[in-house]
């Protein structure tokens, strides 16, 4: 494909806002090639929910850490105003943009949007593409005042859809509100009273800026209280699994530390070959009680040699 005929699918692809169309699939295949997962309808990669549960227990600085050392350098954006900040947030990102509003193009979406069965507010043509484990990831273009994207009316559509929360480069109402949404959580800019106003849709499922991360649709989204990154879903297992050979080794250390058999001289500095060959012996011996899969635990012993 030549770089005129994808120009022209993107130009065609901007009013694909309602439903998936073949040529938004194939973009979307096109722009997350490393992905060899299975794919929503959509075209948006589908990063299997056990890696989402899994993902829950990973830090930012581990997955800024995999991120880091596989290129990827603009995936984490601080700043936020969480609705609940201890709560982790986890789900695969459904992409949104958001422009200052234009008449005569706002005028157009809304026909097109119409015409294929769109129903209320442009703000709300996302939340009916939701599915569960799916986060609402938006570009409000960091609009505060006149730029709440959803209050709990749209939150409690959004939780019902997703099972999941939202991520604004925005601001949302009715904290009060959707604070009593159990299960919902959400990242935002600001919180306002006032209503969305001069705000237009410009398109679903498409790559979006969020402060300094480029976004993916299909990209794992991991929200903590120190910020959010976005994870690209070909490097989503990696991530995890990483993450979870470190807890390991750390559980490992913290607890021969305790039994005095180690110094933290020991411990911290490069393993020898005698302590790697105890850590195997005692991921055997306690595989069933640590807090990883144990077909995680038994493919991490099948690769170590001591």
């Amino acid at each position: 494909m030549n770089f005129i005929k994808l120009n022209i699918l993107l130009l065609l692809c901007t009013t694909c806002f309602v439903r998936a169309q073949d040529l938004s699939v194939e973009q979307m295949t096109f722009l997350t090639p490393l992905w060899e997962g299975a794919r929503f309808d959509d075209g948006r990669p589908r990063v299997g929910d056990d890696f989402l549960n899994r993902m829950k227990q990973v830090s930012i600085e581990e997955a800024w850490g995999v991120l880091r050392n596989e290129g990827y350098h603009n995936q984490f954006e601080s700043g936020w105003e969480p609705l609940h900040p201890e709560v982790p947030m986890v789900g695969r990102a459904l992409t949104v943009q958001y422009l200052p509003n234009r008449p005569d193009v706002a005028e157009q979406i809304i026909k097109k949007g119409k015409a294929e069965g769109a129903v209320g507010n442009t703000n709300s043509w996302p939340i009916d593409q939701l599915v569960e484990g799916d986060i609402y990831v938006a570009d409000g273009f960091g609009k505060i005042v006149d730029g709440t994207l959803i209050g709990d009316n749209l939150g409690n559509a959004i939780y019902a859809n997703s099972k999941n929360g939202v991520v604004f480069n925005a601001s949302s109402r009715d904290l009060e509100g959707l604070s009593q949404i159990e299960g919902f959580n959400a990242f935002v800019r600001g919180w306002h009273p006032s209503f969305l106003t001069e705000v237009m849709l410009l398109n679903i499922n498409f790559p979006v800026r969020i402060g300094a991360a480029t976004v993916m649709p299909g990209d794992v989204v991991l929200a903590k209280k120190e910020g959010v990154i976005f994870i690209p879903a070909h490097l989503a297992e990696k991530v995890v699994v990483t993450s979870e050979v470190v807890r390991l080794r750390d559980l490992f250390g913290i607890s021969r530390l305790k039994e005095g058999i180690y110094s933290p001289g020991q411990i911290d500095a490069k393993w020898t070959d005698a302590i790697e060959k105890d850590f195997s012996n005692w991921l055997k011996d306690h595989i069933d009680e640590l807090p990883v899969p144990k077909d995680q635990i038994k493919a991490l012993l099948e690769k170590r040699t001591w």
